[in-house]
């Protein structure tokens, strides 16, 4: 599975993080109201954003979301734990400017990065803090199913979403009106 593929919607183009992304990146992040529900509620400095931001880098599976209207970024994800024999794949560390929130920027990002992942998995698995009731919400507008809950790799507890193959091929029919042929 590539992990940093180069995904276009409509709203945003996903492309691997670069290191000359930093400041860009830092700049959508840098809203303290942005990680108010966060584990990391202090990512918003820039001292924290770093570790955040090498840690995104050295994973191999980080893009950066580029608004197609104005051509700034505003924000990134990231896939990580790619597993083949588990037939998943996470998706997470997502963030977005503020300016970008309560829209359709979200759902297209996520839909991109499903529609890519299930290319190569049947899974996709989401780690949501517990306090993190945005994505939790944002979880179940994109189909996330909670199947439990797991420690981070800070050790604060996160429930844990995972989407199948089949649930995100129904949930895009019923979005578009339609329904899955028998089988």
């Amino acid at each position: 599975m590539n992990l940093q593929p180069v995904l276009a919607g409509k709203l945003l183009t996903l492309r691997p993080m670069r290191e000359e992304d930093f400041a860009s990146l830092y700049a959508a992040a840098a809203d303290p109201l942005l990680w108010a529900q966060h584990p990391a509620s202090d990512r918003h400095k820039k001292n924290v954003f770093e570790d955040f931001f090498r840690l995104a880098m050295q994973s191999g599976g980080a893009l950066v979301a580029i608004d197609e209207t104005t051509g700034q970024i505003i924000g990134s994800s990231r896939y990580n734990a790619y597993d083949s024999e588990k037939d998943e794949v996470e998706i997470g560390w997502t963030f977005l400017a503020r300016s970008h929130w309560g829209g359709l920027v979200n759902a297209e990002m996520k839909e991109l990065m499903l529609t890519h992942a299930f290319d190569f998995v049947g899974n996709v698995i989401f780690r949501v803090g517990v306090t993190n009731l945005r994505s939790q919400q944002a979880m179940k507008k994109i189909g996330g199913v909670m199947v439990g809950t797991c420690p981070d790799a800070a050790g604060n507890d996160s429930y844990v979403y995972r989407i199948t193959r089949s649930e995100f091929k129904q949930l895009a029919l019923a979005t578009r009106g339609c329904r899955a042929r028998p089988e």
